[in-house]
């Protein structure tokens, strides 16, 4: 072989490992384009059926996989989501409350085993020598949540509160239950860490967020939601009534406060979760106590629980939390094995359907097929109800139920929202016959006893009250709403004349 062919055949070689190259570098790019496709063929499909409306973000790895705004920031304006645009978070904002305790933790400034009352020494003494700081991140601290009261989103909700005036008055009920021997979900717990985190760092909550972890992390669309500020890109809230859309009820954003009180945007939580990978914020022993659950799957601010895919087989490790704040779902699920995230920002109030999108999305991630949304049959038998007596809604209910089950989604949520719809309009009688319905169609359905129980107790029906809150609280002990309900009702019957 002479010195040209040779050199001839180590060029074609050369050449032809290029060509390989380059069609692989093409196709990893197009495998991605793809996988992104398909997750905003979901998303789009969720949004399309009026279950999703908001920012998406999706990432891996290897970075970024999708982000996306879909439907409107505000409605009456037609102004779009965007990745920028700025969400109230709920309960999300647990984690960062945490996080701050957590620092203080490694600053020396406490410890998770000290009193409550030994930073809060105006705390109540008979429980707050019994309450710990990690029973106030783990919810298991029995102090009642506010949020519970039946009359609290009623009648304080729209009214500001001094933080220490606020602990008094809502956050030193007696306790539920001993301390660390029961799990139930606590905003008045973190209300309480929001006071001692203002105590120990001489800031305000907002100005402790800031300067420990938005700064540091450049999360610059990140904050302490003040209804009063004008914040550029801030999306409005909303909710489903019989007739669409609405916005959602005024809330003053001081009560939330560190159980709830943050806005961000599916970049900066992107920002937030890569930072979670590093010890920047926190050193690595302390993070993973922070990641351990202690009771009810729950850590300390996030939910350690698997999630199964949509192949009904694959199940992986998460961390996540979800959030509800009037007019605003949140959902931010982590896979930390894999690096995946997957944040879901709403501003219509659907919940419902977060962690079933986030399980396709992920599903997608693993080369799964996604399960398809289905049309909401709540909607249907709402607009059934729109021409039609709630007899005849509950027939065309019951005959697709029949004919056509794999088109709508019959899960008892629908019917249950269906019926808060009615109740907040004043159309109690139609809200009973569609609870009464979803205690036929799922008997075992704690949570639907309780709405009928409530129907009822809205009707001034005290026995029938009480007999569906007994029923919601033998299929589900853990209901402390029932429990709270049926209290009040049957001291209410023993005082009546």
């Amino acid at each position: 072989m002479s010195v040209q062919q040779m050199g001839d055949q180590m060029n074609w070689r050369h050449a032809r490992i290029v060509s390989v190259l380059f069609v692989f570098v093409l196709a990893m790019p197009a495998a991605a384009a793809t996988r992104q496709q398909e997750i905003d063929r979901l998303v789009t499909k969720y949004h399309q059926l009026r279950q999703f409306n908001g920012a998406v973000l999706v990432a891996d790895e290897k970075g970024l996989v999708h982000k996306k705004g879909y439907g409107q920031a505000n409605f009456e304006w037609q102004l779009p989501n965007t990745p920028d645009t700025k969400f109230r978070l709920g309960s999300i904002t647990k984690q960062f409350t945490s996080m701050v305790i957590m620092q203080l933790v490694a600053e020396g400034k406490l410890q998770l085993e000290d009193k409550l009352s030994t930073h809060l020494p105006d705390y109540r003494k008979d429980t707050g020598e019994r309450i710990t700081i990690s029973h106030l991140l783990n919810h298991t601290s029995g102090i009642p949540s506010y949020t519970s009261s039946p009359t609290f989103f009623a009648n304080d909700s729209r009214d500001p509160y001094p933080v220490a005036d606020f602990v008094k008055k809502f956050a030193s009920g007696d306790l539920e239950f001993e301390p660390g021997t029961k799990w139930s979900y606590n905003n008045s717990g973190y209300f309480l860490l929001g006071a001692i985190i203002e105590k120990l760092t001489g800031m305000t909550y907002a100005q402790a967020l800031q300067q420990r972890i938005f700064g540091p992390l450049g999360m610059k669309n990140s904050g302490y939601d003040v209804h009063a500020a004008v914040l550029p890109k801030r999306a409005s809230g909303y909710q489903y009534g019989p007739a669409g859309l609405i916005n959602a009820p005024y809330l003053d954003m001081g009560l939330p406060y560190a159980a709830g009180s943050l806005y961000s945007t599916v970049e900066d939580l992107y920002l937030w979760d890569r930072a979670l990978y590093l010890d920047k914020l926190l050193p690595a022993p302390l993070k993973q106590q922070m990641f351990t659950p202690v009771m009810n799957q729950y850590a300390h601010g996030w939910s350690v629980r698997p999630i199964t895919l949509n192949d009904a087989k694959t199940e992986l490790a998460t961390v996540s939390h979800t959030g509800g704040i009037n007019g605003f779902s949140t959902l931010l699920i982590r896979v930390p094995e894999r690096k995946e995230l997957v944040v879901l920002l709403d501003n219509t109030s659907r919940g419902d359907k977060l962690l079933e999108l986030a399980a396709g999305v992920l599903s997608i991630l693993h080369g799964i097929a996604p399960q398809q949304p289905r049309q909401a049959i709540g909607e249907v038998v709402m607009a059934a109800l729109d021409k039609a007596s709630v007899a005849e809604a509950i027939a065309r209910y019951k005959a697709l139920k029949t004919t056509k089950a794999a088109e709508y989604d019959f899960s008892p949520v629908e019917l249950n929202r269906t019926g808060y719809q009615l109740l907040g309009a004043g159309r109690v009688a139609d809200a009973i016959a569609i609870f009464e319905l979803n205690v036929e169609m799922f008997p075992s359905d704690g949570n639907a006893y309780d709405s009928l129980g409530e129907a009822y107790m809205v009707s001034g029906n005290k026995e029938r009250a009480i007999a569906n809150y007994r029923r919601s609280l033998e299929l589900t002990p853990k209901n402390t709403n029932a429990v709270e309900m049926l209290k009040k009702l049957e001291e209410r019957a023993h005082q009546a004349p």
